[in-house]
């Protein structure tokens, strides 16, 4: 089990990345290129500091008095690129009873491969909960904000489902990209068929990273694109919703 790896960055108090207040590691690489990311800081292995598992909880360990009602999440980038650096942090947490949530998009997720899913496995043993970032249920569309296919991200959220861990669902609504009826309907009736769904968060498009575009010389493709307004978002959350016990009726 690999015990070193690369992150980003570490926050301490994190109070929405998870229940609680969280101890946040960000991890560093990302295989997504979505449109809208605001931390393309994040998307190079190389570009990561090296650290070990005992540095992460060292740091950990000199609050944790204040984590008593939340724990530590792995967020990122990808935190399943470095999928035995996770699980080697996870069960050094578990060990000390700390709580484990991994915000994840799923994307390195392969369900024909059986050795890979062992380490799946492994981890998921480990894992208390998972907030599962979904981007775009319906394929093409995915693929064209992304860059990425969905058919391995969902089913990685169908594998936690099965594995009963608790998925706490992510979804952003971009303004012509996720805010269609059409989107928001398919992803509550994906939802409807997860039984281990706990909660919802709809977050609105923001622009806040925009800068770090502009100081690492990249053009940002989504330019022009107003932020959301929250009344949109709290209508996106409607729609699913609807949509999501709409389909538990039928079934």
């Amino acid at each position: 089990m690999n015990k070193s790896g690369f992150i980003h960055s570490v926050e301490s108090f994190g109070t929405v990345d998870g229940p609680g207040i969280r101890f946040v590691v960000f991890f560093q690489g990302c295989p997504m290129r979505c449109l809208y990311c605001h931390n393309p800081d994040t998307w190079h292995m190389a570009d990561g500091q090296q650290t070990t598992v005992e540095e992460i909880l060292s740091q950990f360990r000199k609050n944790k008095a204040f984590y008593q009602k939340g724990g530590i999440t792995a967020t990122g980038g990808e935190p399943l690129l470095q999928l035995d650096f996770l699980t080697a942090l996870f069960e050094a947490a578990k060990a000390e009873k700390v709580h484990t949530c991994l915000d994840t998009s799923g994307i390195t997720f392969r369900p024909e491969d059986a050795a890979l899913t062992a380490r799946f496995d492994r981890l998921m043993a480990a894992t208390d909960l998972i907030m599962l970032d979904l981007k775009q249920v319906i394929p093409e569309r995915h693929q064209a904000l992304t860059g990425q296919s969905n058919e391995n991200i969902l089913a990685f959220a169908r594998y936690a489902a099965e594995k009963d861990k608790k998925l706490w669902i992510r979804h952003v609504v971009v303004p012509g990209w996720t805010d269609d009826e059409e989107s928001l309907t398919a992803l509550g009736r994906f939802m409807a068929q997860l039984k281990t769904v706990k909660a919802l968060d709809v977050l609105p498009y923001h622009t806040l990273g925009v800068h770090k575009y502009q100081q690492m010389g990249m053009d940002y493709l989504l330019e022009g694109v107003q932020p959301l307004e929250q009344k949109d978002a709290e209508w996106a959350r409607s729609v699913i919703l609807q949509a999501y016990r709409e389909y538990k009726q039928t079934t």
